[in-house]
């Protein structure tokens, strides 16, 4: 079955860096983009980040553009999210989504807190 298992969120300071790593198993991980959506205090989920299959291209929200950057490694099967210049409103539960054959997966999320 399809498992995504995020991990390295953690606290950091306002201006600091984190790196997101998501765990990929149970479908063929190099056939499938890959995105990162995250979940603020008492908000809705939001889309951050995306990459395609092959890596050869990247979006993202334009909050997080020049501060986030998306990667994967299709041999180990694994996403990426470098997070810079971490602000406080970047506080939220991140989440690893794959969409495979119309259905989204979800992972269940590790939480990010930018707070001095």
């Amino acid at each position: 079955q399809v498992q995504l298992v995020e991990s390295g969120g953690g606290l950091a300071q306002p201006g600091g860096s984190l790196r997101l790593s998501c765990a990929a198993s149970g479908f063929t991980f190099s056939d499938y983009a890959m995105s990162w959506a995250r979940q603020a205090p008492g908000k809705g989920l939001e889309w951050v980040s995306g990459i395609y299959s092959d890596g050869s291209d990247a979006y993202y929200k334009d909050s997080v553009k020049g501060r986030f950057t998306i990667s994967r490694d299709n041999a180990k099967k694994k996403v990426y999210l470098e997070m810079n210049s971490l602000r406080p409103e970047d506080t939220a539960v991140y989440y690893c989504k794959a969409r495979i054959e119309g259905y989204d997966y979800w992972g269940r999320g590790t939480q990010v807190t930018v707070s001095s």
